[in-house]
């Protein structure tokens, strides 16, 4: 088998890559070790900033996020028990972000794939790459107990953090940055109305950091800090129920419609990135890069940036006949990388109780709030982050 680009990994990268490749006329098929309903069952972020809105429109998988999403214009900083608004769309002339769930996001690209005809193994067992170090890399795996053999002239890595690809990278070669924090995210899926149908609502009390989102109008997703080393069956739906009215304002908590978890997980929080982002023939992009505390709702983002410029890379090399696209595309993501790193720890830092830092350090994380919500400048800062800073 042969191809021009092989990518791994079926997540919303892969999937983004290879249609925005196929739209530019370059062959590419996509390898997963997992199965199709194991890929939608990731339950991830759903908040998306205007890059990614866009370049779901250009490949044509974007009607049901354009019918469906739900847009978000401001953001509720809730603490002291009050809860304040930052106009993001005012703050930065227009801009926006959109509510939609990232499953929805992968079925829909998983849905215009095959309508194309486009190559997706799933289930590949053994997933190994090889001579990225030379002009013929090659991708190996095994498919129902056959052993096959990919030839390529570049391997995009779009598999995650625990993937083959960066994984495959000599370590002499590569340079990894890291910050592990001493909590995690509970949280629950509901169908239930969200708390509120504009903005996404962050809070900041005594007891920890708390969250409400919503993926539709019928479905919320809401978190909770909570220990690390928790585990999900301390959690009853009551419990978390409790937990959040009291973090939250009095307001808010009365306005909280309740009702059963369809999910229930704990996450850890994560700062990481691995520089270059390319070796030879091999390109790493998304969570195989790097992963950002979801606080700033980058994740998904950063990866739909990457893609942008590695897509434009290899047209550049395909059709305009120059690798100035190649040569310069790990430069560029980690720009980017670095800045929304910067602002998702930053609000990460402002919003969560840290162990260590007792009841002085809560008074400091109070007291820059005051200024945030009352400073236009600082108002801003945060809304210009937050909609995504221009490629």
């Amino acid at each position: 088998m042969r191809t021009q680009v092989a990518i791994i990994g079926a997540g919303p990268s892969g999937l983004l890559l290879g249609a925005l490749l196929h739209k530019a006329g370059i062959d590419n098929i996509i390898i997963e070790r997992q199965s199709g309903d194991y890929v939608l069952n990731r339950i991830r972020a759903g908040i998306l900033e205007q890059i990614t809105v866009d370049l779901l429109e250009e490949v044509g998988a974007g009607a049901r996020l354009k019918a469906e999403g739900i847009v978000h214009r401001e953001i509720d900083i809730g603490f002291k028990n009050q809860r304040h608004s930052i106009d993001v769309q005012g703050l930065t002339g227009g801009k926006v972000v959109t509510a939609y769930g990232q499953t929805e996001l992968t079925r829909d690209l998983m849905d215009a794939r095959q309508a194309a005809g486009l190559v997706t193994v799933y289930e590949a067992g053994e997933v190994s790459i090889h001579d990225f170090d030379s002009a013929q890399p090659k991708v190996r795996y095994v498919k129902d107990g056959k052993h096959h053999e990919l030839a390529c002239d570049f391997i995009a890595g779009c598999d995650g953090f625990h993937g083959v690809c960066r994984a495959s990278v000599p370590a002499s070669s590569i340079t990894e940055f890291e910050r592990t924090y001493p909590f995690g995210w509970l949280g629950i899926l509901a169908d239930v109305p969200p708390v509120s149908p504009h903005a996404i609502v962050y809070a900041n009390s005594e007891r920890g950091f708390a969250l409400c989102s919503m993926r539709s109008l019928t479905r919320s997703r809401y978190y909770v800090q909570c220990p690390i080393d928790d585990k999900v069956e301390q959690w009853s739906d009551d419990t978390f129920w409790d937990e959040i009215r009291r973090r939250v304002d009095p307001e808010l908590a009365e306005r909280i419609i309740t009702g059963p978890s369809i999910e229930k997980s704990i996450a850890p929080l994560r700062s990481f990135v691995a520089e270059p982002m390319r070796f030879g023939t091999l390109f790493l992009a998304g969570d195989a890069a790097h992963i950002v505390p979801p606080t700033g709702a980058k994740g998904l983002n950063l990866a739909a940036s990457d893609v942008k410029y590695l897509s434009s890379a290899f047209i550049e090399h395909y059709i305009g006949k120059t690798d100035a696209g190649i040569d310069s595309y790990s430069e560029r993501c980690l720009r980017r990388v670095w800045r929304a790193e910067r602002f998702s720890w930053w609000l990460t830092s402002l919003l969560h109780r840290f162990p260590d830092t007792g009841g002085f350090g809560q008074k400091i994380q109070e007291a820059e709030l005051e200024y945030l919500v009352n400073s236009k400048a600082a108002s801003t800062s945060l809304a210009e982050n937050y909609v995504g800073l221009p490629l």
